[in-house]
């Protein structure tokens, strides 16, 4: 296989999702492999101070390029190879066969994170598979009971991060509030994708510029409650779950294991949410794990899950036209340090 033909694939591939919409994946392109890694600009080093969003986002990466590789006839393999310091994950090899697999690139195009309104919840079937898609890789999806505590978990866990000056600044860094933001069709977060109203998405634009003098006043708590209730838009709330004693590598393909849960709902009609706040805020994550009955620590990844009412908008990437090897070069405007 000559592995330049997948070039023309990338574009196509960074439809992976990842915390922040900061796309932090690299492919570099050697004799007989393409190497993954990561830019560590596009990391989220306050919201993410562990690493596990950006390995996860790293495996949801991986697996979508299987699978757009398979859908072209192109014969591609992922092998593991984690290297932290080196900021490589693994390599996509020449293999004999195509990875097998059951969705198309047109499941990739088509997936959307959705921050709107769910018509319905998940029924037991589609739960049922893909708890099945992670059993098969030693974990399990299991919902989150919506009485009870859940919904002051929620606010808890948005007052605690809009609290962190480093959070906030770092969020600041990724929105796109304004479609005259120079990366607003490139990357991060826009007024759109966030279901916000344009006035909505001024207030919180002017609230964030002025947080350093607000915040002592009590700007954090004022945020959390601007953001509403997503509960109150509909759908159940799912938790990925890890086996016991994952490794960083083990983190990186339960990112794959992610993407075949997010496509597996797409195929069935339903969008997702992430709540990835809370697990980021420590006492809600161990809350959150007494409430399931799980260690903490196994808690993966949290979203609400429903049937849409109306299709989301699609996020930016910065691959746009044909593919390129990106490499270590960083692209368009969002490598600023500034966050």
């Amino acid at each position: 296989m000559d592995l330049s033909a997948f070039r023309t694939l990338e574009p196509l591939c960074w439809r992976a999702p990842s915390a922040h919409n900061t796309q932090p994946w690299r492919l570099r392109y050697e004799p007989d492999a393409i190497r993954v890694g990561w830019d560590p600009d596009q990391a989220l080093k306050a919201a993410d101070p562990t690493g596990r969003d950006l390995r996860l986002s790293l495996g949801a990466f991986v697996e979508t390029c299987l699978i757009v590789a398979a859908d072209a006839g192109l014969r591609l393999e992922y092998v593991a190879d984690h290297d932290d310091r080196n900021r490589r994950v693994g390599w996509l090899r020449p293999a004999r066969y195509r990875y097998r697999t059951s969705f198309r690139a047109t499941d990739v195009w088509e997936r959307r994170t959705d921050r709107g309104r769910f018509a319905g919840a998940p029924g037991g079937d589609a739960l049922a598979v893909v708890d099945l898609v992670a059993r098969q890789a030693g974990g399990g999806v299991r919902a989150v009971p919506r009485a009870g505590r859940l919904g002051g978990l929620l606010r808890v866990a948005d007052r605690r991060l809009y609290a962190d000056p480093a959070v906030v600044a770092e969020l600041r860094h990724w929105l796109r509030l304004d479609p005259a933001h120079p990366d607003y069709h490139a990357d991060g977060l826009s007024d759109r994708c966030l279901d916000l109203s344009r006035p909505a998405a001024a207030g919180l634009r002017a609230a964030l510029g002025a947080y350093p003098v607000l915040r002592p006043l009590g700007l954090p708590r004022l945020l959390a409650a601007a953001g509403g209730d997503p509960l109150a838009r509909g759908g159940a709330v799912l938790a990925l779950i890890a086996p016991d004693g994952l490794d960083e590598a083990g983190e990186v393909e339960f990112g794959r294991v992610l993407l075949r849960v997010w496509l597996t709902l797409h195929a069935a009609g339903l969008a997702a949410h992430p709540l990835s706040q809370l697990i980021d805020v420590a006492a809600t994550r161990t809350a959150l794990g007494a409430l399931l009955g799980v260690a903490p620590e196994r808690l993966l990844h949290v979203a609400r899950v429903g049937r849409p009412i109306r299709a989301a908008p699609r996020s930016a990437r910065r691959v746009g036209g044909g593919g390129r090897d990106l490499g270590p070069v960083r692209t368009g405007g969002s490598a600023r340090t500034t966050r």
